[in-house]
């Protein structure tokens, strides 16, 4: 049990890859705060966690609001004493080639994936910073490496992590602070199964194992990230992809 008595705060936690990291996370003894936008999803999956014997509360969030975030890191504290993890999963698509995006989409992709990342790292340092330790470990995608048709929005609001990334790895170092993150390629989620069928066929061709990876592929690597086996690891990204950006 490497995470025995750590708190873990999972944004975007109630569905999906969220859910699963949830899931990797409590079986090695973590406390979680499910926090989703969705009220009623974040509640569903926090009593999930319960009944099965996981110390867990929901918080509903709006990442891309500052004031919000800093109101769940002050919520999750009250309840539990402590932050140990943050997972930046939270994220949005609003896919369209770049000159028919729409300039709110535009936005609302960059408010919640990228301005969302930075609201929650900043508001959880102090108190890790307090206690000189802490595992962040954000959810980019290999689009930010790569670029992708289409996702104009989404390809920038994760490389956007990525550097984020970094420089918080950077700044956070000398207090005991790991920052690193996880790029997922195609990986099966109620998201990428809303793609075109020809979409979903080019990514495949582009993956070596000819196959769509799991919430489960990406959440044991988040869990590895937020043990102390991943102590020396920080400023990296870890590509999720089945071999699809080499």
């Amino acid at each position: 049990m490497k995470l025995n008595h750590k708190v873990a705060v999972i944004t975007g936690g109630a569905r999906g890859i969220g859910k699963a990291i949830g899931q990797t996370l409590a079986a090695e003894g973590a406390k979680l705060a499910v926090s989703d936008i969705l009220a009623d999803a974040a509640e569903a999956t926090a009593a999930e966690f319960r009944e099965n014997g996981t110390d867990a509360k929901a918080f509903t969030t709006d990442v891309a609001d500052s004031a919000d975030v800093q109101r769940l890191v002050k919520d999750v504290l009250a309840e539990f004493g402590q932050i140990d993890i943050l997972v930046n999963n939270a994220g949005i698509t609003r896919d369209n080639l770049l000159l028919r995006l729409k300039d709110t989409d535009w936005e609302t992709v960059l408010a919640v994936n990228l301005t969302g990342t930075f609201n929650c790292i900043k508001a959880v340092a102090r108190p890790m910073m307090k206690a000189r330790s802490g595992k962040i470990i954000n959810i980019a995608s290999v689009v930010g490496v790569m670029g992708n048709a289409g996702q104009a929005n989404y390809s920038a609001s994760k490389g956007g992590v990525i550097a984020l990334t970094k420089t918080a790895a950077k700044e956070f170092a000398s207090r005991n602070i790991n920052v690193n993150a996880v790029a997922p390629g195609y990986i099966i989620t109620e998201m990428t199964e809303r793609l075109p069928e020809e979409a979903r066929e080019a990514f495949l061709k582009l993956i070596p194992f000819g196959r769509g990876g799991t919430p489960d592929d990406v959440a044991r690597v988040v869990g590895f990230l937020a043990s102390p086996d991943a102590d020396y690891i920080t400023g990296q990204t870890i590509n999720v992809d089945g071999g699809m950006v080499m």
